[in-house]
C-alpha cells in the first residue's frame, strides 16, 4: 500500500508540472502578442503637381509721391487754407503768403503796360497809315510796349507764387511753419504725401537678379496686418548691383485701399523665381529632420501586414506649407500624412484614413 501511495503522488506531481509549463507558455505567447504595437496612420498616394518657387525678400514701404513744398517768394505766411491731415487735390493751395506789396506792384505794372500798348498802337497807325513821325519812334514805342508787358507778366507770376500749391493729390501730412512766420525762397512750408498708391522698395540678391523683370507680379504681406495680402507689380529694376550688400534695387507699385498701408512699414515681398511642372510636392509637416538629413515614412505590405518604412529624401524649394521632394519618393508610394511622428522604421501600422485616390498632397489653394 505504501508503494501504491508513492506511485500516486508521483503521477500527481508530473501532471502538475506539465500543467504549470503549459500555463507559462500560454502567458508568454500572450505577452509577446501584446508587445507588438500597432499605430493608426493616415496615408495619401504620391503624385506630381506644379510648383512655383518663390523668392522671399524684405522691403520697406514708400509713398508714391512724397513732396516737400517750399516758398518761392519772400513774405509773411498769411494762412493755411486746409487743415493738416486733410486730403488735397492736385493744384490745391496749401499756404498763402502776404501779397499786398506784390499786388500793388502788379496793378502799377498793368497800368504802365496798358499805356505803352496804347502808345504803340497810335504810333503804328500814324507811321503805317499816314507816314507821320519816324520809324525810330515807331520802333521805340513797340519796344516800350513789349517791355511793359514782360514786366507785368513777371509780377503776375510772382504774385501767383505767393500761393503755394501742391503738384500732387495726397494728404497734407506735415506743416513746417506757422501762419505769421516769415518765409524766404527755399523755406520748407509743408509736406504732401500721396498714398492711394504706394511702392515697396527692396533688394534682390545678385544671384536672382536675372529672374526679375519689370511687370512681374509680387505678393506683399505685413506683420502688422495679419491675414491680408496685397498684389503689386514691379515698376523698376535697378541697372547696377549695390557694392555693399550685393543686391539689385527694385520697386513694386500697388494700390492702397483705405490707406491701411503706411509709409516706412516693413514689407514681406514674394515673387516667382521659377515655375516647376510635374514634380513631387508634399506637405512640409510629413517631412522629419534627422541627424543625416530628412526622412518621410511610407506604408508597404510585408507578409500581408502594413508596415511603416523610412525613406530618406532630398528636398528642393519650398513655399507656404509645401515642399518639393527631389529624390527619395516614387509615384504611387503610400505616404504617411498623419501619425508619422509615432512610428519607426518597421513599425506595424493600421491605415485608418487616406483612400487610394486621396489627393491630400495637392495642398488646396497652393501655388499653381
Amino acid at each position: 500500500m505504501r508503494e501504491s501511495y508513492l506511485g500516486v503522488l508521483t503521477v500527481v506531481a508530473a501532471v502538475a508540472t506539465v500543467a504549470c509549463q503549459s500555463s507559462e507558455g500560454t502567458s508568454t505567447a500572450a505577452a509577446d502578442a501584446e508587445s507588438v504595437r500597432v499605430v493608426n496612420v493616415e496615408v495619401a498616394p504620391v503624385g506630381t503637381d506644379q510648383f512655383i518657387d518663390m523668392l522671399r525678400i524684405t522691403g520697406e514701404v514708400e509713398a508714391m509721391h512724397d513732396v516737400t513744398l517750399s516758398a518761392e517768394e519772400a513774405g509773411r505766411i498769411a494762412a493755411f487754407p486746409v487743415a493738416k491731415g486733410a486730403f488735397v487735390a492736385q493744384g490745391a493751395v496749401i499756404a498763402e503768403l502776404d501779397d499786398e506789396v506784390l499786388r500793388a506792384q502788379t496793378a502799377e505794372a498793368r497800368a504802365a503796360a496798358d499805356l505803352a500798348r496804347e502808345q504803340h498802337e497810335r504810333q503804328r497807325q500814324l507811321w503805317e497809315g499816314e507816314k507821320i513821325g519816324s520809324e525810330i519812334a515807331y520802333l521805340q514805342a513797340r519796344s516800350n510796349a513789349q517791355g511793359a508787358a514782360a514786366r507785368l507778366a513777371t509780377l503776375e507770376a510772382r504774385l501767383e507764387r505767393t500761393r503755394i500749391r501742391t503738384p500732387v493729390a495726397g494728404v497734407f501730412d506735415e506743416k513746417y511753419a506757422e501762419a505769421g512766420e516769415m518765409a524766404m525762397p527755399g523755406t520748407r512750408v509743408a509736406r504732401v504725401v500721396a498714398t492711394r498708391q504706394v511702392k515697396v522698395t527692396a533688394g534682390v540678391p545678385e544671384r536672382d537678379a536675372l529672374v526679375v523683370a519689370r511687370g512681374d507680379r509680387v505678393t506683399v504681406t505685413f506683420d502688422v496686418l495679419p491675414g491680408q495680402a496685397f498684389e503689386g507689380r514691379i515698376g523698376y529694376v535697378g541697372a547696377t548691383v549695390d557694392a555693399v550688400n550685393r543686391t539689385v534695387p527694385i520697386e513694386a507699385v500697388m494700390e492702397n485701399p483705405g490707406g491701411r498701408i503706411k509709409a516706412r512699414m516693413v514689407a514681406n515681398v514674394q515673387l516667382a523665381r521659377s515655375r516647376l511642372a510635374d514634380v513631387i510636392v508634399v506637405p512640409q509637416q510629413v517631412v522629419l529632420r534627422t541627424e543625416d538629413g530628412y526622412e518621410v515614412f511610407v506604408v508597404v505590405d510585408e507578409g500581408g501586414r502594413p508596415t511603416a518604412r523610412s525613406r530618406r529624401v532630398t528636398l528642393g524649394p519650398s513655399h507656404g506649407n509645401r515642399v518639393v521632394v527631389v529624390d527619395g519618393l516614387a509615384l504611387g508610394d503610400r505616404l504617411i500624412t498623419l501619425g508619422q511622428q509615432l512610428v519607426d522604421d518597421g513599425s506595424r501600422v493600421r491605415v485608418v484614413g487616406g483612400a487610394p485616390g486621396d489627393t491630400a498632397l495637392a495642398a488646396p489653394g497652393g501655388a499653381r
